[in-house]
């Protein structure tokens, strides 16, 4: 955790670090609950065989949870809500693997305005990035995340990218060397 919280460029907000979250208007305590999150998703989450990088924290998902392509409507059923979030955990609950795969950010750095993230930003979040991908199949959300890590590319589900997403998804998990995907979710809600 120390890798993500130290993180400082400026123009870019840590959302793990309660200085800067309380100088962009976060509430006290805020950015402390965000690690105590991802500490806790970290921990479920670390043996994964593979994660998914994407590109950084949305406004209405990781920049609020702590959690990538998370946003609060998932974790309370109220607030705000990302289609990117909504669309990777459906897919990923789709094939079964919601706890066989880690989701992080290739920077974990807001941007103002929700704005891509910058070089200096990516080479910033590198060394975090890379202890997390250490040993893992890396699969990269988005240009961003694949200039990042130089991982497989999978088109971002932004923009009217889901479906792509989604199949990218399901082909490059089918190709990791030992990974056995559970059969495909039948989907029986009003037949009879």
């Amino acid at each position: 955790m120390d890798l993500v919280t130290t993180i400082t460029v400026a123009g870019a907000l840590n959302i793990y670090d309660e200085t800067s979250s309380r100088a962009a208007g976060d509430r006290p305590g805020a950015a402390s609950e965000r690690v105590a999150a991802l500490r806790r998703y970290l921990l479920h989450h670390w043996s994964a065989p593979v994660v998914l990088v994407g590109e950084a924290p949305g406004r209405h998902g990781a920049r609020l949870t702590g959690l990538p392509f998370t946003s609060p409507r998932q974790l309370t059923g109220s607030g705000p809500d990302e289609a990117t979030a909504r669309c990777v955990q459906r897919v990923l609950a789709e094939l079964g693997m919601a706890d066989r795969v880690l989701l992080w950010n290739a920077s974990v750095l807001f941007g103002p305005d929700n704005r891509d993230p910058t070089r200096r930003e990516l080479d910033a979040c590198a060394p975090a990035l890379d202890r997390v991908c250490r040993g893992r199949r890396v699969l990269a959300v988005g240009r961003h995340a694949e200039r990042a890590t130089g991982a497989t590319y999978l088109r971002h589900p932004s923009h009217g990218g889901s479906t792509r997403f989604a199949t990218g998804l399901r082909e490059a998990l089918h190709a990791v060397p030992g990974l056995v995907l559970p059969p495909p979710a039948r989907h029986t809600a009003g037949l009879r």
